[in-house]
């Protein structure tokens, strides 16, 4: 080798070093919503990206980019360089519902992304039209064993988590009611306020304030256990129908291949932004419970999700190729 070329491999190499030892983050961060804007993920993502500015010194930049029930902005993100620059506020819905309902997606959930932490978990609210005489889940129940599928349940769509919920507690309960489906978890409240479809599983900002001056009845919550932001209202699961659960979650995701040390970064700074006052009171007026798990933890729950809601929507029959 002449010293001419010895040096230009020498020059190469200190260039790759320094280009590697850059401070992270070295710019701007996106922060990719695949729905549109005021949504569950969009909500979360703005309140973790503001924090997250503060304490990596760069500016994370939300970018929705919403289409085919989340695929289209989950796509992009596994294509994203894996350098810490992209992350992904991915949800229940893309990153495991849609891959069993459409035919092929762009990405595979498992190969193409890294876990970095689980956000938080918000229960749906299952509500009737106060015409309904149902005054409890039973009630309900009761009601949708007595005159199957007269009674519309409406839902953001085919396939959404408000049509799921549906399904896993007909499944759970033997009641059988209408699936109407609306273009959105609002436009499913609206119906429900109006008496065109008699219940609901709404999402808690969308239809709490309704229950509270009594335009709807809430029955119960679908998560596990009550909520802070709710504590007098019971869940589904205490109220006869054990172990039902169907949660709108959020968790942070990066490109596969990302450095463990950004990962490490990232968890380290999302769950210390989790922890903070502010963001744990924004989360519980949403009715959302705070997690920030490790990337393992998440890695175990989206498998488990994973399980439960191939079943749930092969239950559905819902399907588009």
């Amino acid at each position: 080798m002449t010293i001419k070329w010895a040096l230009l491999l020498l020059a190469a190499l200190v260039s790759v070093t320094a280009a590697n030892a850059q401070p992270y983050p070295s710019r701007p961060i996106r922060m990719i919503v695949p729905f549109p804007a005021g949504g569950a993920s969009d909500t979360s993502a703005r309140i973790v990206a503001q924090k997250l500015s503060e304490t990596l010194k760069q500016q994370v930049v939300v970018e929705n980019r919403p289409g085919a029930g989340g695929t289209i902005g989950a796509g992009l993100a596994a294509k994203a360089s894996a350098d810490g620059h992209t992350l992904l506020m991915g949800s229940s819905t893309e990153m495991v519902t849609s891959p069993h309902i459409y035919g092929k997606v762009a990405y595979d959930t498992v190969r193409d992304f890294a876990p970095v932490t689980h956000v938080a978990s918000q229960p749906l609210l299952l509500v009737v039209h106060p015409s309904v005489p149902a005054k409890s889940v039973a009630d309900l129940v009761a009601l949708g064993k007595a005159r199957p599928r007269e009674l519309n349940c409406a839902s953001s769509g085919n396939g959404s988590t408000l049509h799921l919920a549906q399904v896993l507690f007909e499944n759970a309960t033997g009641a059988r009611f209408l699936h109407v489906p609306f273009g959105g978890s609002p436009q499913a409240a609206v119906a429900t306020l109006s008496g065109e479809a008699q219940l609901t599983f709404g999402t808690v900002p969308t239809v709490a304030e309704h229950v509270r001056s009594g335009r709807l009845r809430g029955l119960g919550l679908t998560s596990l256990k009550r909520s802070a932001a709710y504590p007098g209202m019971p869940t589904v699961s205490e109220s006869g129908v054990p172990g039902y659960e169907m949660l709108i979650w959020n968790a942070l995701f990066v490109p596969r291949g990302t450095p463990p040390a950004i990962i490490t970064r990232l968890h380290a700074e999302t769950v210390r932004a989790l922890a903070a006052p502010d963001v744990r009171e924004a989360f519980t007026r949403l009715g959302a419970e705070v997690s920030g798990s490790t990337p393992e933890q998440l890695r175990t729950y989206v498998a488990s999700e994973w399980a439960k809601l191939a079943k749930v929507v092969a239950a559905a029959g819902v399907r588009i190729d």
